[in-house]
């Protein structure tokens, strides 16, 4: 709620509190003069900044929790609990929808994949997408889910809103990562056990291309024009960077202290830095994508696995599968500035982002 108050040539007026919800207002101020006054200006940017507040507020960021079989829901603003929610059986990969409404995740012990309503917290369905889904991935339309089937070596297409199974193909070995491309027309999956990546198109599931990585491939992430994409591989110890106009292996990172094994993967908005959760090493590694160096490393709890970061780059949010907690990491200072408790054995933790509720 927002109280103004100002004088004007001698005239004190009040306004009456005014409530805004996600909306930017305009205010005309009457002083006698078509001038904009330094006090509108100043009025216009109080607007705004408790606009951006309320903004901020409205972002959640959900964490799936395998050995408890339930997501955890926390305001991305205080860090507080917001709900737990029973998801159902095995809960690992998560996606959230292009409109924020819903947030979709894989059941490893159900063959399907929950989705959660956003603004009730609650799950208002559950879609059959095949054997053991490890991860899932939603298009850019919102109208199509792609999940890895870990146990059957393929990948399965769904339609949302029919259930109608598009594809379900063969890739590679034991998939866990299934990332669709930022223009929506692609699909990236890894195979563990060959530690390859299948390049699927997304309308038919057709093989475009059969990537060699390093061992156990877990992750992909791309950059925001989807020119570059980056896989972990776990075993391997690498981050293999892949010219996706090309599809073809471009750069490999060997991240060599011994003990790092990648998983979870993420890039700034700008494409300058690369975030690699190291799994057994239990650290975070900031990389400088022009280079390949690893500009910081930050110890977080006990194997971190899926990683998320904030719209704005300044917040990176690493599940500590091992230590039942969320850290929370501001990327400015590559210091963790608190932790979460959340459930048992955290795997995903995704981001809704604003207007959801």
């Amino acid at each position: 709620m927002l109280w103004v108050r100002y004088r004007l040539r001698g005239t004190v007026r009040a306004w009456r509190p005014q409530r805004f919800q996600n909306t930017v207002g305009v205010m005309r101020i009457s002083t006698g003069t078509r001038r904009r006054t330094p006090l509108a200006i100043a009025l216009g940017l109080a607007l705004v900044d408790c606009v951006k507040a309320n903004n901020a507020s409205a972002q959640e960021l959900y964490v799936s929790n395998e050995g408890a079989n339930t997501v955890s829901v926390l305001s991305a603003t205080t860090l507080r609990p917001l709900a737990t929610i029973a998801v159902g059986n095995r809960p690992r990969g998560m996606a959230v929808s292009p409109d924020g409404r819903y947030v979709y995740v894989a059941l490893g012990r159900e063959d399907a994949v929950a989705i959660i309503d956003a603004a009730s917290h609650r799950v208002v369905g559950k879609i059959p997408v095949g054997p053991d889904p490890e991860q899932v991935a939603v298009r850019k339309d919102g109208r199509t889910i792609y999940v890895s089937n870990e146990s059957a070596n393929r990948s399965t297409a769904v339609r949302i809103s029919d259930r109608h199974v598009v594809f379900s193909v063969d890739v590679g070995k034991e998939p866990e990562g299934v990332t669709v491309t930022p223009d929506g027309r692609r699909v990236f999956v890894t195979g563990e056990t060959d530690s390859s990546i299948t390049i699927l198109d997304a309308n038919k599931g057709r093989v475009l291309r059969t990537l060699h990585v390093g061992a156990r491939p877990r992750f992909v992430a791309f950059d925001a024009a989807g020119n570059l994409a980056y896989a972990s591989a776990e075993a391997g110890g690498t981050l293999s960077i892949i010219d996706t106009r090309r599809d073809s292996v471009v750069n490999v990172i060997h991240i060599a202290d011994g003990k790092s094994k990648p998983t979870g993967v993420a890039v700034s908005r700008d494409g300058r830095r690369v975030y690699l959760a190291n799994g057994a090493g239990n650290r975070i590694a900031i990389i400088d994508a022009s280079t390949g160096n690893v500009t910081s490393s930050i110890e977080v709890g006990a194997r971190p696995w899926g990683i998320a970061l904030s719209a704005d780059g300044s917040t990176l949010y690493s599940a500590d599968g091992r230590s039942n907690r969320v850290s929370v990491i501001n990327t400015g200072t590559a210091v963790v500035r608190d932790t979460i408790a959340v459930g048992e054995r955290p795997y995903g933790v995704v981001i809704v982002p604003n207007g959801a509720r």
